[in-house]
């Protein structure tokens, strides 16, 4: 990734897609382009029209916090994208590339411990979606994913590159939105990451899906939220999650999953945990302990 082009792309994609009554100012005759002419962004933002025209073609060096918070309302961010043109510029910085550190990969045993002790689907996945362990019945929820043929197991893999993914999302298209947006922020965190742009790099050549939303420049955080799965034994759930970081462990996190009582999403999860205390819901291999995919 070049972080002075994704600065670049970042605010003209921000900047196309508000109008001048969103914004607050007059609009007279038809315009050539959609959104905001840049002099009229450079006004709001307490800029001059050079000084911004700079920063659209990502030369950021020397801006100020202030100048940055000043264009995060001129373009009305949310938190997600205001976040993320920070990281974007401080991802310019010299020391940025000599700070990047690959996310961990290692399960330690305690963690694998509170995973099997929790009594609803749990897994943990690094921050750009590796599934690295699972409890049991978190490793039979997600057995499409485990069990694809696109492997190491990941989410934005399954998503974009198995085709049994438009069956186990029935909200393919929004949730593959997403999971691009969700890539972009961490990539905008840590741009210089390999592991990370080895993912972005096979997506972008073998999905072209992956590609059209990879131009869009869209972010998001990826917290907490909900969940529709048509899971082929047990059929379909509709769950909530929340992910949590593992501070100890840099770039990990457990994602927790809950059903409301009494639902027949509950009824299906209660019908697949019975499927794990003998063999994997699909039938290949024993369903036990997953230390470290």
């Amino acid at each position: 990734m070049d972080a002075a082009a994704d600065i670049a792309e970042f605010l003209a994609s921000r900047r196309a897609r508000i109008t001048p009554e969103q914004a607050g100012l007059p609009s007279y005759g038809q315009r050539r382009v959609p959104g905001l002419r840049r002099e009229e962004l450079a006004a709001l933002a307490g800029v001059s029209a050079d000084y911004y025209r700079r920063l659209e073609r990502g030369q950021v060096t020397g801006v100020s916090e202030q100048v940055l918070e000043a264009l995060a309302r001129a373009l009305q961010l949310d938190d997600a994208e205001r976040t993320h043109l920070f990281d974007l510029v401080r991802a310019t910085s010299p020391v940025a590339r000599r700070r990047s550190r690959p996310a961990s990969r290692r399960i330690r045993p305690v963690v694998q411990r509170l995973l099997n002790q929790i009594q609803a689907p749990a897994l943990v996945a690094s921050v750009h979606g590796d599934l690295l362990a699972a409890n049991p019945l978190g490793r039979a929820l997600y057995a499409p994913i485990f069990d694809s043929r696109e492997q190491p197991a990941n989410f934005a893999r399954f998503t974009f590159l198995d085709p049994a993914a438009a069956d186990f999302y029935p909200d393919w298209a929004q949730l593959a939105s997403e999971s691009v947006a969700s890539l972009r922020s961490r990539a905008g965190r840590n741009p210089y990451q390999r592991d990370l742009q080895d993912l972005i790099g096979e997506l972008a050549t073998r999905s072209d899906e992956f590609r059209v939303r990879w131009a869009a420049h869209d972010v998001r955080f990826h917290r907490t939220g909900h969940k529709r799965l048509h899971h082929p034994i047990v059929g379909d759930l509709e769950l909530d999650y929340e992910t949590m970081a593992l501070e100890a462990d840099e770039g990990l996190g457990m994602t927790l999953y809950a059903a409301e009582a009494g639902s027949p999403s509950q009824h299906a999860l209660d019908m697949l945990a019975s499927w794990t205390a003998t063999a994997d819901p699909l039938g290949r291999r024993p369903v036990g302990e997953v230390r470290d995919l």
